[in-house]
């Protein structure tokens, strides 16, 4: 019976094997969808201030421009893959805000909080920050110097 378990071993191994192709690509989505969002705001501060004063986020007009160069930075920088956990742990709070003051939540279920935009690219920022870079990033190069000058 093992025996015959062989070749699916091998292919999950390899798949294993290259997870860093995935990492990149899941880096680059989410870090283009970062950068576009933040481009986007940094043109539009003053309706990006306005819609957080609606919301009542505190200190908006200081706010919405930290939070759009956040996503602009965050994002580019998510996708060359530099500082990825530190901005996916930024990235991800600045998700955790959107979801408590911009989503409406009135008479909708757990299924519809599931599907948010916000609440799932949460989960790929904060997998970010656990599972790393990947072997193509910046992250990755710095390491590895690091660790050949030691």
């Amino acid at each position: 019976m093992i025996a015959k378990l062989a070749p699916v071993k091998r292919i999950f191994d390899k798949l294993t094997e290259l997870q860093w192709v995935w990492l990149f690509v899941m880096r680059l989505g989410v870090g283009c969808e970062f950068f576009l969002s933040g481009w986007g705001k940094l043109h539009r501060l003053d309706e990006i201030t306005a819609y957080f004063e609606k919301l009542h986020i505190p200190a908006a007009s200081i706010q919405a421009p930290f939070i759009a160069t956040l996503e602009f930075v965050g994002g580019l920088l998510l996708m060359l893959g530099l500082g990825t956990r530190i901005f996916g742990f930024l990235l991800g709070c600045s998700m955790i805000v959107a979801i408590l003051t911009a989503v409406d939540f009135k008479g909708k279920g757990l299924s519809d909080f599931l599907y948010l935009s916000e609440w799932l690219l949460l989960l790929l920022l904060f997998w970010f920050v656990f599972a790393g870079a990947g072997k193509l990033s910046i992250d990755a190069m710095i390491a590895k110097r690091s660790r050949t000058e030691r």
